[in-house]
């Protein structure tokens, strides 16, 4: 069973056999690792003046950097994240290099999340205005954004084997709770969130719906939008994998719960404990993939990701 085919088992609910699927939604340490630059830290931008060939060796490492990473540390999945400089015709070539190393060994990513999401401190009094004082025109705003975003991904979906899935990164939650009440978010946000998974899934691809923080009172309305699966089951909001596994563990796919708090900052032996806790009420009968609560980030102690990956291969095991 390759990555790619384990990874997919996993988001329809399903068991694997061996190792529990793994995915990240960025590695940041490829310094460290590698002795390479981060492929969403480079910033080319020269891109149009430089010739071809350049180009062209630019891709291929960025490229090689994704496969290198995803084999080094038995990643199921490669979220790509393009360059700054690369247009749509830029990754797409590069996927084709990463299917040129690897074949059909990783489940390919893209990003495409057209729902709201937090807004920045700049952004805050200009968003609370307009969804008080002119809702309807926010609702034709976020109905525009899945039309966009749907016209994109069509594009994609014409590119047969470069894409399997598309990770859906809108940010929703603090660890108090959602930005939003809980009945704004199911007038403002959960109407367009399923009608983008719905065409996705049209499209032929499978959906990760990612949010940080305190999910639990929009949990139900999260799953009602069919994501395939749902990342990142935040410990540092207060969501305990064990109780979502038992309330939607069979309409959804959970991944991640590895706290990065403790990634960070903790003991060995909380992380170790960590990860015990997220495979032990996780794996249970399929339908979960093991990863951190947020992503390998810069500043994280690599030797923290090595263990973490450690206990995956001693106790992350279907028999």
């Amino acid at each position: 069973m390759t990555p790619r085919e384990s990874m997919i088992l996993a988001l329809e609910g399903k068991q694997p056999t061996g190792l529990v699927p793994h995915m990240e939604l960025v590695f940041f340490l490829h310094m460290e690792a590698f002795g390479k630059i981060q492929p969403t830290a480079r910033h080319f931008g020269q891109w149009d003046q430089m010739s071809e060939n350049e180009r062209r060796l630019h891709r291929r490492d960025v490229a090689d950097t994704y496969v290198t990473t995803a084999r080094k540390y038995e990643q199921n999945a490669i979220f790509f994240h393009a360059p700054h400089g690369f247009k749509e015709e830029d990754i797409a070539i590069t996927l084709e290099i990463i299917r040129e190393i690897s074949g059909m060994d990783y489940f390919l990513m893209l990003y495409c999340d057209p729902t709201l999401y937090i807004p920045n401190g700049d952004g805050m009094m200009e968003f609370v205005e307009k969804i008080a004082d002119q809702p309807d025109k926010m609702k034709a705003d976020c109905a525009k954004a899945v039309d966009d975003a749907l016209v994109w991904a069509d594009r994609w979906s014409k590119r047969k084997g470069l894409c399997d899935g598309m990770g859906m990164c809108s940010d929703y939650c603090f660890n108090s709770g959602p930005f939003v009440s809980p009945a704004m978010f199911d007038e403002f946000i959960t109407p367009y969130l399923a009608r983008t998974i719905a065409g996705l899934r049209e499209l032929g691809f499978y959906t990760i719906k990612h949010t940080d923080g305190n999910i639990m009172p929009i949990l139900d309305a999260l799953v009602s939008c069919r994501p395939h699966a749902l990342h990142s089951l935040d410990p540092q909001g207060s969501v305990d994998i064990a109780e979502v596994k038992r309330r939607v563990g069979k309409q959804v796919c959970l991944i991640g719960n590895v706290s990065c708090a403790l990634l960070q900052n903790g003991t060995d032996q909380e992380v170790i404990d960590a990860c015990r806790y997220a495979l032990k009420s996780g794996m249970p009968g399929g339908g979960y993939i093991y990863g951190s609560s947020n992503c390998i980030y810069t500043g994280m102690p690599l030797e923290r990701y090595e263990l973490m990956l450690k206990v995956r291969k001693e106790e992350g095991i279907y028999k």
